[in-house]
């Protein structure tokens, strides 16, 4: 058959014709869900259930013999876990789908625990149960978001505490069913309405068995605490308990009642510790000052201060001796020097040539015309008639060579 047009339109049936074609090469699937409606009139041929998606506003219509039901070894009731096997059908007349369910299996309670542990090892492998995610609570919430059942216990526990502890705080409460098939969607719609419009959030409940607390391990609703903005608190069932709300919450409180313990801070417990804490700062401040003031009249006892004066003189008498001193020591060095300069003097007139001519000892300098006169330092330097110049002790003569002398 060629593809439809505008000009060339399919007609309904055609397109019912081919919607039963697709989905009857689906062929028979297992489905898991939880019983909503069982319709099993006596005397019927047909009974009519529907099958509902706990974690989504989904449903599926189902049809079964009424004896499948009667041979269920659990009595199956509305809000049962189930799995069923069966093979899809659209009737075309009226444009339904249908579910032929030819094997009904209630889910037990160890294989609900068996699949909230799977989960609760999956949820851990991503990170959602880290320390590190905690948001921390406010010390006083302005508002608390408080999503709970209706007219409940544990609704009631959580504003009679709250109140008792800080008067003036504000609630925004939302009822939604906290088991069921329609209790995940409903705390879903909840906790969207409330984050960031609150300041923290707490979720609550009562006891109950683990169908009745299975809602409260649902993995849309753990993530949807994970990935909120707001702190949440989560106060299901009692101590036993352990949902995984309260592994991915922010905070796990034992019960309802501890919740409101954990988020509203007492205000008379409060007010008494501002008093003590004032009393005990005061008390410091008054023992800080008396020790302050016993160490300033120390120092006003001590002798730099009851006689300033004493210590310049002491100061003044020191620097004199000292002056004393170094002036005596200078004059003894110079004395000491002036001694050392003469004996100096006088090995240096001894062994100057001055002293030696005075002795009888002369110096001869031969004479040269045009040059400096030279001392005669042999007889050969000065033949007969050379000129030379003799120093004595009283002044100089000059005279001429005649010769040697044997």
């Amino acid at each position: 058959m060629t593809a439809s047009t505008a000009e060339e339109p399919w007609p309904v049936r055609t397109v019912a014709m081919k919607v039963a074609g697709w989905i009857d090469k689906l062929g028979s699937v297992w489905v898991e869900g939880q019983l909503t409606q069982i319709n099993a009139r006596p005397g019927t041929r047909t009974a009519f259930l529907v099958l509902r998606d706990p974690s989504a506003d989904m449903s599926l219509s189902v049809t079964c013999s009424p004896q499948l039901l009667d041979r269920s070894p659990v009595p199956l009731t509305e809000g049962a876990r189930v799995i069923l096997y069966g093979k899809l059908s659209f009737y075309t007349g009226r444009g339904t789908i249908s579910l032929r369910a030819t094997d009904i299996r209630a889910v037990g309670v160890g294989e609900l625990l068996a699949r909230i542990e799977r989960l609760r090892a999956l949820l851990a492998a991503e990170g959602l149960f880290d320390p590190r995610l905690k948001r921390p609570l406010p010390f006083l919430p302005r508002t608390i978001g408080l999503v709970t059942a209706r007219a409940s216990a544990a609704e009631k526990d959580v504003l009679t505490v709250a109140r008792r502890r800080w008067p003036a705080v504000h609630f925004e409460v939302r009822h939604t069913p906290v088991q069921g098939p329609t209790a995940v969607p409903a705390i879903l719609d909840a906790l969207s309405d409330l984050d960031g419009n609150v300041d923290v959030i707490i979720l609550a409940r009562g006891g109950g068995s683990v169908e009745d607390l299975l809602p409260f391990s649902d993995e849309a609703l753990c993530r949807a605490i994970s990935k909120a903005t707001t702190p949440i608190v989560s106060a299901i069932g009692h101590e036993p308990d352990s949902p995984l709300s309260d592994h991915v919450a922010d905070l796990r409180a034992a019960t309802p009642t501890d919740a409101a313990k954990l988020v509203v801070p007492d205000a008379v417990a409060e007010q008494n510790l501002i008093a003590e804490l004032r009393s005990r700062t005061a008390a410091a401040l008054r023992n800080w000052v008396q020790r302050e003031a016993r160490a300033l009249e120390m120092i006003r006892h001590r002798p730099a201060l009851a006689d300033p004066v004493a210590g310049i003189d002491r100061r003044s008498e020191e620097i004199t001796r000292l002056v004393d001193a170094g002036r005596r020591d200078v004059l003894r060095e110079l004395a000491k020097q002036e001694t050392l300069v003469e004996h100096l003097r006088a090995r240096l007139q001894t062994l100057g040539p001055a002293a030696t001519l005075a002795r009888g000892y002369a110096v001869v300098q031969r004479v040269v015309a045009g040059t400096d006169p030279e001392v005669l330092r042999s007889v050969d330097d000065a033949p007969p008639g050379t000129q030379i110049r003799v120093r004595v002790a009283d002044g100089a003569v000059t005279a001429a060579v005649m010769g040697k002398v044997k």
